[in-house]
């Protein structure tokens, strides 16, 4: 009789199911990891919420995720059952135009190559994921935390993208984990001070606890103003939109110095079109860029960080939930009630 599990799977927007299904096997190069922690994703919400264009339902749901290996397929060395691991849901082919490049993130292939299904008991990696984004855990490392390894990639590559200089002044839009994870990166870095921007006063306050030098609600004035008064009416060394609005990536160019940065880190709605004031963007040589996604390399880099306590992720978790708590995770988070929770598929539901 074959095994079976608990997996939630996408339907369509506003509805997920929990299904009874097979536990998969490892084909050549794969391995099957029990999943200990999948914590909720921004992506997921949205998907959620309004559909994605990688999500082709029904399909299994999740991508963020730390566990134990259960399974390994033939030629696997790296790996073996027992192994705690953390990793991502995608890896480039390295072959495309990009690829070879050195922008695997934009890798011809990549939309093909997104492994789903962390919200269930188990899930099976694809032999291209376990062969270069999949890592060992650390043994202190809570598998809570190692889930974070995907997310934390994407914000190190924005991060790279930003040029900070020592003693600079970065402006942050958005304080959801994004956020949060990149104040303590521009503070890594070396930037002296970080304005953090959001609405919540709660949120804010946590951002004041990962390292933001200071902090602005939108719901009290203009941050545009505020950041111009902080800064001798020169704006940000660099601006970071995270918050995922057309205003606000409107607001972040407004809102950088001559000769500044700005990187345009939330992505909006397909077709979203959105003003920029040409005269500040051509006369005043701003430096405009959008970042997705990440590369091995700098899931690399994410693993030490969360080993080495670089990035703590700690702050950003309002706890942990069963596998049927899925959908109310969601609506949580869409209530602004909670910034991350880790679905453990081994709580028992009451």
């Amino acid at each position: 009789m074959t095994a079976t599990m608990r997996a939630v799977y996408f339907l369509e927007p506003g509805k997920l199911e929990m299904r009874e299904v097979p536990i998969p096997e490892p084909d050549a190069g794969e391995v099957v990891i029990k999943v200990e922690s999948a914590t909720t994703c921004g992506t997921d919400l949205k998907a959620y919420r309004r559909g994605h264009k990688l999500f082709k339902p029904p399909m299994p749901f999740g991508h963020e995720y730390a566990g134990y290996i259960s399974a390994v397929g033939q030629g696997v060395t790296k790996f073996k059952v027992g192994d705690a691991v953390m990793g991502t849901n995608s890896a480039p082919c390295n072959q495309c135009y990009y690829c070879k490049r050195g922008r695997q993130q934009l890798c011809v292939e990549l939309d093909g190559r997104f492994n789903f299904g962390t919200y269930a008991e188990y899930v099976r990696i694809p032999s291209y994921i376990t062969a270069q984004n999949l890592h060992h855990k650390p043994a202190h490392l809570p598998f809570t935390e190692a889930s974070f390894i995907e997310p934390l990639s994407c914000a190190v590559l924005c991060a790279s993208y930003t040029d900070v200089q020592l003693g600079d002044t970065i402006a942050i839009i958005g304080v959801g984990a994004q956020g949060l994870m990149q104040i303590q990166l521009m503070k890594a870095m070396g930037a002296s001070r970080v304005i953090a921007i959001g609405r919540a006063q709660g949120r804010l306050e946590r951002a004041k606890q990962v390292g933001a030098d200071d902090t602005f609600s939108s719901l009290d004035g203009d941050p545009l103003e505020y950041v111009r008064s902080q800064t001798e009416r020169r704006g940000a060394d660099v601006v970071i939109e995270a918050a995922g609005t057309p205003e606000t990536w409107s607001q972040a160019m407004l809102m950088t110095r001559k000769g500044g940065t700005v990187i345009q880190f939330s992505g909006l709605a397909g077709g979203t079109q959105v003003s920029f004031d040409a005269t500040h963007l051509h006369y005043d040589e701003i430096t405009m860029k959008g970042v997705f996604h990440t590369t091995p390399h700098k899931v690399e880099l994410a693993a030490q960080m969360l080993s080495d306590g670089t990035v703590d992720v700690k702050p950003m978790l309002d706890g942990e939930v069963p596998l049927s708590k899925v959908e109310d995770s969601l609506l949580r988070m869409q209530r602004s009630e909670v910034i991350k929770l880790a679905v453990v598929p081994s709580m028992p539901d009451n």
